[in-house]
């Protein structure tokens, strides 16, 4: 019966109050209800020691009377009756088990005997025996009712409470565990009802005993806890009787068990308990019935109980299931419902009973839920909805979280049944009142749900006490909204309560998750409850407003959903503000609907919100009044003021460099800067307000200045706002426009801020091995140079934030804005400029732009915010912004028109910032250097120059000093860009300045990229002759000075590779390719080393007819011993020195040009005429005799040009002297005959002088036969011109023309253009022209009767001009009769009138190599192009010279230059020519070379030579060697060819020529007098530079002289003169060999002075 001993025993209660009470107290304090403690049995105590029992008076029948018993059993009963208390204890004990064993007949007597023992005066042992002998005494099956009714009532007495569990076994074995209550069928039930009280409150004792003293006793010695075992058997036998016995149970009867189970339920804190009273009424409703007094008491406790205990939620269900099944269903559902409707909400109540009120409410709203998901076809009372709805109503009203929970399960249920339906009886019903009630309860959730959250969160099974968490009402109402949400969403037809559901979720709108409140919003968009016409409006909007979109805990698409409609009602009201009647809508409703959106502005933290609310206002802004427009602006400002107190968006936290950023790889943002959003608002604001208001557009654009000027705003808005402000530009009228077209992609590459520079720059880095890092400024800021003035500290930059808002620059290896950027303006820009902004206001007289309404847009803050940022520094994405963007703007001078002192200062500033390094330094990680910044503030520099008009001579005279400066830096190429723009903007500070320009050149001529462009400017330079008319011989020194050290230094690299015979790397404007040809194979970012070489003699050709002519002579001998002297000191002869000389001999004493033959010189007027031809020199001499008479005519082709002589020879006869016979035999002989026959060989006779030509074959004359083979080598040679031909396109493109057709289709242009045409050329007639008009047609003028051409003396340009062509649609609808000349040529320059951006595939051709695009600046429409300038002012062109794909720069126009229309026609002329000459270089550079006209020329005379000259017999001697090919000078002979250098001691008759000289020979001389130059090849690539193996002899320049003295007998001595010997191409050095027949000895090799000596005519003219 009793628990083992030793069994751990459960603390128990402490507390005096129990039952549910303690539910709500301390039992649930660990969230789960106790079991009943173990129950722990005492031991008998000692039989030993106990007292004797007094007699006893009883009456016992005599042993005689004792049938059945044996004499052992009979002397044990005697014992039992007469002895001793151990003696009676020991019987007792015996006889025990002998009626176990044996049944006995006296039982009764026996039971009489021994009774006595059970009395609580006698020791436990006595009694516990006693009552074992009792026990089974009554488990004779023989016993009588009034036996038993005798056992009953032994057992019924009060007994020892230690003696319960014996006295309960024994009246368990008397009911056979309550299944026989025979003999007190009436006493049972109130001896159980009163035991089971007392037995509660034992095992309630003895728990807090346990409870209290757990700690202090031992195990094994514990007190007696058999109590709880005694309850819970007791509840057993309780049931077990009710369930066979009900039926002798009075009501009275059972009302008092019911109030004992009751008491129970309230008392204990034993979850066991707590069943065990469960079950016992459960088994009263079962087999019996509740008393109807007792009814609402069971209720409430089983109520509480299912709702309180979950582990005991299924019993107490279970009970309360088959009291509504019974005849009590009704009752109990009325009980239930009234529970909630007398709730009393009063503040005054007591509070332990308000305690006790929830308690019971919750617990009837626990199995009302539990009944409404029952149906009544199975029994279950129904629950009438009005009366539920009441009684919820009115518990609604409590304060209690717990109650408000429990409802919302309730009403959950409703909507949500075990089958997802809804309950039936909501269906037809109004859903109204419940979501009142929901609503109301709703109010205790002080916590939003989160959006996203969908699993619900675990109940506690118990609290401590009244107050739970406060997120348990807020899940109910999630899933209360999910499930409404879910009944809207699945759109039913049947679904008739849509509206009420949506009245709900407004009302309950502080707990909806966003899905629901997105429902929400477009219910209310839906019904156009927010709109004026709806009633209620107000409310709705604010809901709308408040609720949704200002508050920023809601997810931001929700709040999006919002702000569509506030937009949708701001349109209405709009609309409808003038339309309806004033008491609908309040004339201030749009001014305040704004107010308070704007209100919330500064505050928002999201920015895709933060976006969209911007987005709206600035369509408010558009027609928003000037206050309330005001107040938009200054919302925004407090946006830019707030990102201004916080840590930047843009900063990065440190962060380890990684494989991209050490090579300096960008790290792009994926956010913005609540700043940024700003400031795109106030720039959308200024693009939709610029055609529309004026004064709006002014405040946004000075908003935006003070944003891009302010060193404490957000990086990516200072950007934002200036990618606004840079593209700002003014037409001709000073209109104000945005551009889309930033012309700035190559300078914004020299800060690799476009993808392909990066692109480039990292594979480089990638490709070389990373340089030693160098410290960062320690504060992050970029450090700048040297400062701008003495005052100023290192420290001075940047400036910072205060300590309390720090503000670090970003990191360096960001790339916040590249080019081109397809996105820099917010919002598309108006196509046309602005009617209302104007950049200058009207003049007076009234010749400013139109329009009373316009607006100034002043430019002067926002050239102070440049000027500002320039002098303090700034974030250096800012800083490289400003210098990549800035020249484009600049050159767009209407824009400024009132900023000229901002200009003048502006030119000041980057003037004194290039001067003293002080311009701010770039970041180590952007892979740049100082001179890329420089060179970007050159740019802008060089944008100043138009201005210059503004400028002070003393200003301009800086300017040129600065780029000046420049040239001896990185920045060389920009510079001599710059210079050639000054050539012609400034000619006068360039002529002042222009000798030191020139010493700068002449130090830089060897680096890198910069060669070619100084050879172009010194080209350029060379036909203004204004600027250099003050030069001395020395300045004109400097200038071929210039030129003679790139030779040299090309010659140094030839040198190099002749002794190594290897490749190496090539310079970029030098080419040292391997073996054997020098220059080698160039790719496409070269400069195209042949190009460059050709260009330096060039420019020496050109500056020598720049010599005055009395002084060209005193600059011959040094310009040839810098031709033919190598730089080891030895002879160079090359076929670009020959050529040079050529044309110097024939321009050194006259300035006339080439002089053609006489047409009138023939047969018909002069009789026989003989022709002979021969060569002589480098050149092809003819002679036509008329022979009859004393006229001839000479014409000499040389490879420079042409001339030609018509001359009369006067004969005096003299007088025959008589034969010494004094015969006429020698008369008759015709040895003297007197007469006027000539023949063409006597005229050469009489120039060449006799001695010593007649013994030196290798120095004659070599004459030509009269056969077809010469007639058409000289028709030939006659065909290539001896100027250098190109030809040039021209194109005009109207206002708004981009295609092809339409463009070509033009036939007239500008004034301005026609003007251009004027300057680039003469007007020429086409039909019947001698020149080479470059497939112009000379007959028919199919090609137009006239076009320009310029000539000189050196080159001849043909413009190929689509306006001057004829134009037929109706024959050549596409013009192809233009497009066969402007697609083949290489150069075209097109006049740009459309005011587009030109594309440079407008004319698609494969021959097209440039394009030179001229636009006018700023954009003259057609009419306004025939207006005059206003206050006379030059107007402005804008030049960028435009490559192929792949072309090298080769242009100082490369980037865009602004010049004047005045200078325009010789800038671009010279543009063009050296755009052809470079083109066709580049055209051939696969296939070889372009050779020059006079390369071509000469190279025929060497052929003619070579095919007509004498041929030597010596096979032995090689050949010349391959082009390119390299040889070393030595002292044995090398093979001449023809071609060979005529000197002294010989001259080279064909490829295989020797030559002779006879033993003791004096020295002789080519009767022409020019020497001989050694011509070697420029083929393949080849440098040249090598000496012809005609080679020169150690010659006296003495004797050289005297042997010319014979050809000054006549003027036409002077004619040959002009002559230079030739040679063939040769790339060996030349020694001359002088073997003879007679085995003479040889020469000492030739050297560089006596060639050098031999071609220097000035020392023999």
């Amino acid at each position: 019966m009793s628990p083992s001993p030793g069994d751990e025993q459960q603390p128990q209660e402490t507390r005096s109050t129990g039952g549910l009470a303690g539910v709500f107290k301390g039992l649930a304090g660990g969230g789960k209800l106790t079991k009943s403690p173990a129950i722990v049995q005492q031991p008998f105590q000692s039989i030993a020691g106990s007292q004797s029992l007094a007699a006893r008076p009883d009456t016992v029948p005599p042993v005689s009377a004792l049938h059945g018993l044996s004499p052992e059993q009979i002397d044990l009963f005697v014992q039992l009756k007469d002895g001793q208390l151990a003696e009676r204890v020991t019987a007792a004990n015996s006889l025990r088990y002998a009626i176990a064993d044996f049944p006995l007949n006296p039982v009764r007597d026996i039971w009489h005997a021994a009774k006595d023992l059970i009395d609580p005066a006698n020791p436990s042992n006595a009694r516990q025996v006693a009552w074992e002998l009792l026990s089974e005494c009554i488990k004779y099956p023989s016993s009588t009712e009034l036996e038993r009714r005798e056992y009953f009532r032994t057992l019924a007495t009060p007994a020892q409470a230690e003696d319960f569990h014996l006295q309960l076994a024994a009246l368990e074995d008397l009911t056979n565990r309550g299944r026989n209550i025979s003999g007190f069928y009436y006493d049972i039930f109130p001896l159980l009802t009163q035991w089971l009280q007392e037995a509660y409150r034992a095992a309630r004792t003895a728990r807090r005993q346990v409870s209290r003293g757990a700690g202090r006793i031992s195990k094994g010695n514990t007190l007696s806890t058999g109590e709880e075992k005694n309850l819970s058997r007791l509840f057993t036998l309780l049931k077990d009787v009710i369930k066979f016995n009900f039926k002798f149970a009075t009501d009275s009867v059972v009302g008092n068990l019911m109030a004992i189970l009751l008491k129970i339920c309230m008392n204990t804190s034993v979850e066991d308990d707590l069943r065990s009273c469960i079950n016992v009424v459960d088994t009263v409703v079962t087999f019996g019935a509740i008393p109807n007094d007792k009814l609402k008491d069971c209720i409430q406790i089983l109520s509480s109980i299912h709702c309180l205990v979950p582990n005991l939620q299924k019993d107490a269900w279970h009970t309360i299931s088959i009291i509504c099944r019974s005849h009590h269903g009704q009752s109990t559902v009325r009980i239930l419902l009234d529970l909630l409707r007398t709730y009393s909400t009063s503040p005054d109540k007591d509070k332990d009973k308000d305690k006790d009120s929830i308690r019971d409410v919750r617990g009837a709203l626990s199995v009302l839920k539990k009944l409404l998901s029952k149906s009544t076809e199975k029994g279950y009372p129904a629950v009438p909805l009005a009366l539920l709805v009441d009684g919820l109503s009115t518990v609604a009203k409590s304060s209690s979280t717990r109650i408000a929970t429990e409802i919302l399960r309730l009403i959950n249920s409703l909507f949500d049944g075990r089958e997802g339906n809804i309950n039936a009886i909501l269906v037809e019903e109004n859903w109204t009142p419940i979501f009142s009630i929901a609503a109301q309860c709703a109010t205790k959730a002080v916590h939003p749900l989160p959006a996203a959250s969908s699993s619900s969160a675990s109940l506690p099974t118990m609290v401590k006490d009244e107050r739970e968490p406060e997120d348990t009402v807020a899940l109910q109402l999630k899933l209360l909204v999910n499930r409404i949400e879910t009944l809207i969403n699945h759109r039913d037809s049947d679904f008739l309560q849509r509206d009420e559901c949506m009245v709900f979720l407004s009302e309950v709108q502080h707990v909806l998750p966003d899905s629901a409140a997105a429902l929400v919003i477009a219910y209310l968009r839906e019904t156009r409850a927010c709109f004026p016409s709806e009633v209620g409006w107000k409310g709705s909007l604010d809901l709308v407003l408040d609720c949704f979109f200002l508050r920023r805990t809601r997810d931001p698409l929700t709040r999006l959903r919002a702000l569509e409609v506030i937009v949708e009602v701001y349109d209405f009201l709009c609309l409808a503000e003038d339309l309806v009647e004033e008491d609908l809508v309040e004339k201030d409703s749009v001014a305040s609907l704004i107010q308070r959106v704007l209100a919330g502005l500064p505050l928002e933290t999201d920015n895709l919100v933060l976006q969209e609310t911007v987005a709206f206002l600035i369509n408010v802004a558009e027609t928003a009044a000037d206050v309330l427009f005001d107040d938009i602006l200054d919302a925004f400002k407090g946006v830019i003021a707030k990102d201004m107190s916080r840590p930047s968006l843009s900063v990065l936290a440190p962060h380890k460099a990684g494989p991209a950023s050490q090579h300096g790889q960008p790290t792009h943002h994926t956010g913005q800067s609540a700043s940024n959003v700003a400031t795109k608002g106030y720039s959308r604001i200024f693009i939709r307000t610029m055609n529309s208001n004026g004064s709006k557009a002014a405040k946004a654009y000075t908003a935006l200045v003070h944003i891009a000027r302010s060193n404490t705003c957000e990086v990516d808005a200072r950007l934002t706002a200036m990618k606004l402000l840079f593209r700002l530009r003014a037409d001709f009228e000073h209109h104000v426009y945005l551009t889309t077209l930033i012309e700035n992609e190559t300078l914004a590459a020299t800060l690799y801020r476009t993808e392909a520079s990066l692109a480039r720059k990292l594979a480089e880095d990638a490709a070389q091995p990373s340089r030693s890092s160098r410290s960062e400024h320690t504060s992050g800021r970029p450090t700048r140079g040297i400062s701008f003035s003495q005052s100023q500290t290192a420290e001075r930059g940047i400036p910072i934030r205060s300590a309390s808002t720090p503000k670090p620059i970003i990191h360096q290896s960001q790339r916040l804005w590249s080019v081109p950027d397809a996105d820099a303006l917010p919002d598309t820009p108006p196509s046309r400029p602005s009617p209302l902004l104007v950049s200058h206001a009207s003049d007076t007289n009234g010749t400013g732009p139109p329009g009373k309404g316009a607006t100034v847009l002043p430019m002067v803050p926002w050239l102070d915010a440049v000027m500002s940022l320039f002098h303090q520094g700034c974030d250096w994405e800012v800083y490289s912004f400003i210098l990549t963007h800035l020249p484009a703007q600049i050159s767009n001078h209407p824009l400024f028109r009132d900023a000229i002192p901002q200009i003048q200062e502006l030119r000041r500033l980057l003037c004194e910032m290039v001067r003293t390094n002080g311009f701010q330094e770039p970041p180590h990680s952007s892979s740049l250097r100082r001179s890329d910044i420089a060179n970007c503030l050159f740019h802008s520099l060089i944008m100043l120059v138009s201005y210059h008009r503004h400028f002070q001579k003393t200003d301009e005279d800086e300017m040129v000093r600065i780029f000046t400066h420049g040239i001896s830096d990185k920045t060389a190429k920009t510079c001599i860009h710059a210079l050639s723009v000054c050539c012609h903007e400034l000619p006068m500070s360039v002529s002042k300045s222009l000798v030191s320009i020139l010493q700068k050149m002449s130090q830089v001529i060897t680096q890198p990229f910069v060669a070619m462009h100084i050879l172009e400017f010194l080209a350029c330079l060379s036909r203004l002759h204004s600027l250099y008319s003050n030069f001395r011989d020395d300045d004109y020194r400097i200038v071929l000075g210039i030129c003679f050290r790139y030779l040299q230094y090309v010659r140094e690299k030839k040198l190099a590779v002749r002794g190594s015979i290897v490749s190496e790397p090539a310079t970029p404007n030098v080419a040292t390719a391997s073996h054997p040809d020098v220059f080698g194979q160039q790719t496409s970012s070269d400069d195209l080393p042949q190009y460059v070489y050709a260009l330096a003699y060039h420019v020496i050709t050109f500056w020598f007819l720049a010599v005055k002519l009395p002084d060209r002579p005193n600059h011959i001998g040094w310009i040839t011993k810098n031709l033919f002297t190598d730089v080891d000191g030895s002879a160079s002869t090359e076929e670009h020195a020959q050529i040079t000389l050529d044309f110097m001999q024939r321009v050194a004493f006259s300035d006339a040009g080439d002089s053609a033959q006489d047409p009138l010189f023939k047969e018909q007027y002069f009789g026989e005429i003989q022709k002979k031809r021969w060569i002589i020199g480098n050149s092809i001499l003819t002679i036509r005799q008329a022979t009859e008479s004393c006229w001839a005519e000479i014409t000499r082709r040389y490879p420079s040009g042409t001339s030609s002589y018509a001359l009369r020879v006067e004969f005096t006869p003299t007088p025959n002297p008589p034969a010494a016979d004094g015969s006429d035999a020698a008369a008759s002989e015709g040895r003297f005959q007197d007469g006027l026959t000539i023949f063409p060989s006597h005229l050469l006779m009489q120039l060449l002088a006799p001695m010593p030509q007649l013994y030196d074959p290798a120095i004659r004359p070599i004459p030509l036969p009269d056969e077809d083979a010469v007639d058409r080598a000289i028709r030939v040679f006659d065909r290539n011109s001896p100027v250098d031909g190109h030809k040039v396109g021209v194109v005009y493109i109207k206002e708004g023309q981009t295609n092809e057709t339409e463009i070509l289709a033009n036939t007239t242009g500008s004034p301005d253009y026609h003007q251009f045409l004027k300057g680039l050329g003469t007007l020429t007639r086409l039909k019947g022209a001698t020149f080479n008009t470059q497939g112009l047609d000379r007959e028919n003028d199919l090609d137009g009767a006239y076009t320009y051409c310029f000539r000189d003396r050196v080159t001849e340009i043909v413009f190929h001009i689509t306006t001057q062509m004829p134009t037929n649609l109706e024959t050549d609808p596409r013009c192809i009769m233009k497009k066969r000349h402007i697609g083949n040529d290489y150069v075209n320059i097109v006049w740009n009138d459309s005011g587009l951006p030109f594309k440079f595939d407008t004319f698609p051709s494969q021959f097209n190599y440039v394009y030179i695009v001229i636009t006018p600046t700023p954009h003259l429409p057609f009419v306004a192009s025939r207006m005059p300038q206003e206050n006379g002012a030059s107007r402005f062109c804008k030049v960028q010279v435009m490559s192929q794909s792949g072309f090298p720069e080769i242009s100082p126009a490369a980037e865009p230059k602004m010049i004047s229309l005045e200078a325009l026609p010789g800038f671009v002329r010279l543009l063009a020519l050296n755009a052809s000459v470079f083109s066709l270089v580049w055209a051939n550079r696969e296939d070889g070379e372009h050779v020059s006209s006079w390369r071509e020329r000469l190279r025929q005379i060497n052929a003619l030579r070579a095919r007509y000259g004498p041929k030597s017999g010596n096979a032995g001697v090689s050949t010349s060697p391959p082009p390119g090919a390299i040889a070393t000078p030595t002292a044995a002979s090398t093979a001449p060819v023809a071609g060979g250098l005529s000197v002294v001691g010989g001259a080279s008759h064909g490829p295989m020529s020797h030559h002779h000289q006879t033993p003791g020979q004096g020295p002789t001389a080519l009767g022409l007098g020019a020497g001989g130059v050694g011509g070697s090849g420029f083929g393949g690539g080849d440098l040249g530079g090598l000496p012809g193996p005609g080679g020169v002899n150690n010659v006296r320049t003495a004797g050289m002289r005297d042997s010319f003295s014979s050809l000054r007998r006549s003027s036409v001595a002077t004619f040959f003169t002009n002559a230079t010997s030739a040679t063939d191409q040769s790339h060996r050095s030349s020694m001359l060999s002088t073997v003879t027949a007679d085995n003479t000895e040889m020469l000492q090799p030739s050297t560089a002075e006596a060639l050098v000596d031999s071609v220097d005519f000035s020392k023999w003219t």
